[in-house]
């Protein structure tokens, strides 16, 4: 089943982490079909915290792709900051 899932990057206590689309059969760093965009759970000052193309994640479930929890509740907040720069 192909997931949209976390990769994660960084340095050790300094997490980065990549919003992937995937085969649920490969590693977690491991091979990816797509990057849709980033989640940096550290950001501080004017770092971008959190930067996703929602468009292309609801392309891949309409597909049927299954979004992670986590990634299900970043796309969310995802969705609001697009509605609130948008008005």
């Amino acid at each position: 089943m192909v997931k949209i899932r976390l990769a994660r990057g960084g340095a050790k206590g300094r997490p980065f982490y990549h919003v992937v689309v995937a085969d649920e059969r490969y590693s977690r760093d491991g091979r990816s079909i797509e990057r849709l965009g980033y989640f940096n759970p550290i950001a501080a000052g004017k770092e971008v915290r959190l930067e996703i193309d929602t468009d292309k994640a609801d392309a891949w479930i309409r597909k049927g792709a299954q979004p992670t929890d986590k990634v299900r509740a970043l796309l969310k907040e995802a969705r609001k900051q697009k509605a609130a720069a948008a008005a």
